[in-house]
């Protein structure tokens, strides 16, 4: 058994702060997003409540995304498509985990990567995000956008 090769962790905001957001909130999918691409975090929230107000409201889906509270996965997919992203699953249903947040098992370039109830970028192998989600390694990856 191999051991885990950890990803390193760089606390980041995404410009959160210098945006003018104070306190907590569920902006994961903006940070990660604003990170990512590099594109300033304003400009990631705005985009991201504008695929929102289009967003139809049924039995499943109760609220409408917000980059502040949380967005849904096809909100969060438009807007990465849109800007040349694409889409890499690694997990399908009843496959279990095959790809954990470390370092040896994503490739490297930037990422967004999809975990459960969490988003945050990686960079060259490098995770970015408020606090270091990885579990040691043993975080299971969902999938993740890449540069087209």
């Amino acid at each position: 058994m191999k051991p885990i090769t950890k990803l390193k962790f760089v606390q980041n905001d995404g410009g959160r702060a210098a945006a003018g957001y104070r306190g907590k909130a569920g902006d994961c999918v903006t940070r990660a997003i604003a990170i990512a691409t590099g594109l300033p975090y304003q400009e990631v929230y705005d985009r991201l409540n504008t695929i929102a107000g289009s967003e139809r409201l049924t039995k499943r889906r109760r609220r409408k995304s917000s980059a502040r509270r949380g967005v849904h996965k096809d909100t969060k997919r438009k807007l990465l498509e849109s800007l040349g992203w694409k889409w890499t699953p690694t997990m399908g249903i009843g496959t279990g985990c095959r790809v954990h947040l470390r370092a040896d098992e994503l490739p490297n370039g930037r990422l967004v990567v999809a975990l459960s109830r969490h988003s945050a970028a990686v960079i060259d192998g490098v995770l970015h995000d408020t606090y270091d989600c990885s579990r040691g390694g043993t975080r299971c990856v969902y999938g993740y956008f890449s540069v087209a």
